[in-house]
């Protein structure tokens, strides 16, 4: 997909009511600090669309970018981050599960995994959860540039069995330092598009 046209339409905190759209939504989430804002910025071959911060949990809303006006990709906020009170952490979990509850364009969640180390206790918490809530989340692995060539067969392996995912669960290795995988997660961002429709019905 080349992008004509990439706005930052929507942005929902806490207390927001959620959009709905006729067009699909996929969304983009991981833990805090994972790469995420790095991915969406690399995607779309921009510097600073996706707000970054060497500081984890800088995304604290849903951020809605729509995308040449034929889908949404939606930022979710980062889990995991320890300089927040649980009884904030909480409520930002409950915003993402109303939105994966109550969305209906949502059609695809790519899970973001740091590639270095396995799976957090919470990785595998937020898998199953969406695998729960009917998604099969398509897994991305960040910063792949900083593992060999060996290791990250490895890793790739590792963080399928940890999480507990089916042996045809894709696991896409990216890196936004020198651009590895970018063709190939867009490959399944423009499928979606195509096979699901950029129209969504009621």
């Amino acid at each position: 997909m080349v992008i004509r046209s990439l706005e930052l339409e929507t942005v929902c905190g806490i207390t927001s009511s959620l959009p709905q759209h006729d067009k699909i939504e996929m969304a983009f989430w991981g833990r805090s600090n994972v790469g995420k804002s790095s991915l969406l910025n690399t995607l779309w071959n921009r510097k600073s669309m996706a707000r970054t911060s060497a500081q984890p949990g800088k995304t604290q809303t849903i951020n809605y970018y729509n995308v040449n006006d034929v889908c949404y990709m939606v930022d979710l906020p980062g889990y995991g981050y320890a300089k927040v009170s649980r009884e904030l952490a909480e409520k930002w979990r409950k915003m993402i599960e109303r939105y994966l509850d109550t969305s209906r364009a949502l059609r695809v969640v790519f899970l973001l995994i740091d590639s270095r180390h396995d799976p957090t206790k919470q990785d595998v918490e937020m898998y199953r959860l969406l695998y729960q809530k009917g998604f099969n989340p398509l897994i991305i692995a960040t910063k792949t540039d900083k593992l060999s060539r060996n290791e990250k067969k490895q890793k790739l392996s590792g963080i399928g069995r940890v999480l507990g995912a089916e042996s045809d669960t894709p696991i896409l290795p990216f890196s936004a330092l020198n651009r590895d995988g970018k063709e190939e997660i867009w490959e399944y961002i423009d499928y979606f598009v195509q096979e699901l429709g950029s129209t969504v019905t009621a």
